[in-house]
């Protein structure tokens, strides 16, 4: 058996490829490519990159950037991006068919957002989210398993209202 990839404190690496979904494939295969292991992007980045990748339908590696800025969050927030980071690995499981998986982190994942509804930081949609993450375990209680989950939307959309103020809301999904 080939020795296992290190960095330089002896922690194991895992320098195979992916696929667009996590999973690893055979050495010198090509695959997506990685988030850096050591990315700690402030809130209104990580919310960006990890949107970007959910659109793409990649929630893996959304899961990495949403895990790294849970990793150097305040305080305060740690459990909100670990529900976060969760979510992302639900759908995970998800689309790739692992319903129990699936279940457990979404559950995990919506439980750590609802002391957060109230008074969200930074425009996160927790309301949309704890609602999109109840309707897929709804689903997979009843023993369906959704074949092309919507993708969330992790913040409020904003736009301008006629007086000038702010209005947020969720997007339309359909």
């Amino acid at each position: 058996m080939a020795e296992r990839e290190r960095d330089p404190q002896g922690k194991p690496l895992n320098a195979r490829p992916r696929d667009g979904l996590g999973r690893p494939l055979a050495r010198g295969g090509t695959g997506t490519p990685r988030v850096p292991d050591d990315l700690h992007l402030p809130p209104d980045a990580a919310l960006t990159e990890a949107q970007r990748f959910l659109d793409a339908r990649m929630p893996f590696h959304a899961h990495e950037v949403l895990e790294g800025t849970w990793k150097s969050c305040v305080p305060d927030e740690r459990e909100l991006w670990q529900g976060l980071a969760q979510l992302a690995v639900g759908l995970t499981h998800l689309m790739r068919g692992n319903r129990v998986g699936a279940a457990s982190l979404l559950r995990q994942g919506h439980d750590r957002l609802i002391g957060y509804e109230v008074e969200p930081p930074h425009r996160i949609d927790v309301t949309g989210l704890l609602g999109w993450s109840e309707d897929l375990l709804e689903d997979l209680e009843t023993g369906t398993l959704p074949t092309s989950p919507g993708v969330p939307a992790l913040r409020r959309a904003v736009e301008s209202g006629s007086d000038g103020g702010v209005l947020a809301h969720r997007p339309d999904s359909s």
